[in-house]
């Protein structure tokens, strides 16, 4: 396996291992909380206010120390706190520590939460500087590749164990299964990390500055403020979008349309499974046109399509439900393939993981977190259960505005970054 290979195969296995967790999380609530009741959506919201600490921590630290070394940190915090999820006492049971447990288990999510600040941004950093220009979308693409198998496996583990697991055993041993299980991804992301160098990019600045200091959070702040907030805008679209079909459309179809528990995770999977395989034609598509050509694509798609999408999944007929979520998967599948190669593109090197990390976390902290939440609310406020269409719609019309404004950079080698756009500015 050459060494971009395993470079893009080392950065995609964090991203796996981070939507795995988010694919088995909506076991614990039986398991942990004195009360059921929205305990997972709790769960979850813990690692998204985690978020932004840790990318503020590990971002600048990243372009201070390298992008391999922080990278191997966050897949060890993440894969050894759902490892020891999987070992802890519960509230209730024969292995009981009552409140106690609530409070070992909401400290992991929060580590958790913390290392995925630094987890994506990373890895997709790591991705772009070791990519050569010519098919750094294509390879970029694995990345959100690696998001889907994570949620997929994960989303099967779940069925597979709710299926075959009598009460008892579920209980006392059958959901910890996959959380015990999340040490091999973590061992063997760890070996692919390990034995990597860190990107050409980074070790290129090394030896041109001599030892990095750590960026300042306020410098990076004020000196990259517009880029920041554009791309706080794409990721806005992006995480509606995402935590939408990936995290709330299973209750949307359970608890809004009455779809079964196997019928919606097997519409969830067969839509999951035909985005995987698009998702590096559509990288390597981006490197012979460009990436806005298909995020426009998306972000218009959304504004146009998604109405008649919810219309059709509203209907309950199997083939209107698939269809309606398929367009929407298809949407989002344009934006996934290009996201890796263009954030990273959007900052200099000296501060791409700091600016990159800040930006997309607060951004996905306050859209992507509360996605879910506003939606289920606002349902149940209303009454139209078209509601996802409308915030859908919202989404890609505020995405599309930053779209159009970043430059194109999808020939210019990452270490060119910023003379582009010193040219550009000269230029302009």
């Amino acid at each position: 396996m050459g060494v971009v290979r395993r470079a893009a195969a080392a950065a995609a296995i964090g991203n796996a291992m981070e939507w795995y967790d988010f694919s088995v999380v909506t076991l614990l609530g039986a398991q942990f909380f004195p009360f059921h009741y929205n305990a997972s959506i709790i769960l979850l919201a813990l690692g998204f206010v985690m978020r932004t600490p840790g990318g503020i921590f590990l971002g600048p630290l990243g372009d201070m120390i390298g992008r391999k070394r922080v990278l191997v940190m966050t897949v060890l915090m993440m894969s050894g706190g759902t490892f020891l999820i999987g070992c802890l006492p519960t509230f209730y049971g024969r292995y009981s520590f009552g409140y106690g447990a609530l409070v070992l288990v909401i400290l992991l999510r929060m580590v958790q939460g913390f290392s995925t600040g630094g987890e994506y941004v990373g890895a997709a950093t790591f991705m772009a500087e070791y990519a050569p220009a010519r098919k750094r979308g294509f390879y970029g693409s694995f990345l959100e590749v690696g998001t889907l198998t994570g949620y997929v496996a994960g989303a099967l583990m779940v069925l597979a164990i709710t299926l075959g697991s009598t009460p008892q055993f579920f209980s006392e041993w059958g959901w910890r299964i996959p959380f015990l299980t999340a040490l091999l991804f973590g061992l063997f992301g760890l070996y692919l990390r390990w034995k990597l160098e860190d990107t050409p990019t980074f070790n290129a600045a090394v030896a041109a500055s001599g030892r990095l200091e750590r960026p300042h959070v306020r410098k990076i702040i004020t000196g990259h403020w517009r880029m920041i907030l554009n791309l706080i805008g794409i990721v806005m679209m992006l995480n509606i979008a995402d935590y939408m079909l990936l995290t709330t459309m299973p209750r949307y179809f359970k608890g809004t349309l009455h779809v079964g528990d196997t019928a919606s995770t097997l519409t969830l999977v067969l839509v999951e499974a035909i985005m995987l395989v698009t998702l590096p034609f559509l990288g390597a598509l981006s490197d012979r046109i460009g990436r806005k050509p298909l995020l426009i694509t998306s972000a218009t798609g959304y504004i146009v399509l998604s109405y008649p999408c919810f219309w059709l999944m509203e209907q309950r007929s199997t083939a209107g439900l698939i269809a309606g979520f398929l367009i929407m998967g298809l949407l989002l599948a344009l934006i996934l393939a290009v996201i890796a190669s263009t954030f990273p593109a959007m900052f200099p090197t000296r501060v791409r993981y700091g600016a990159f990390a800040i930006g997309y976390n607060l951004s996905t902290s306050i859209f992507g977190g509360t996605t879910s939440l506003v939606i289920t609310t606002l349902i149940i406020v209303t009454g139209n259960v078209s509601i996802p269409a409308f915030y859908l719609i919202l989404a890609g019309a505020i995405g599309l505005i930053p779209i159009l404004i970043i430059p194109e950079t999808f020939k210019v080698p990452m270490d060119k970054i910023e003379a582009q756009r010193a040219m550009s500015r000269a230029v302009g």
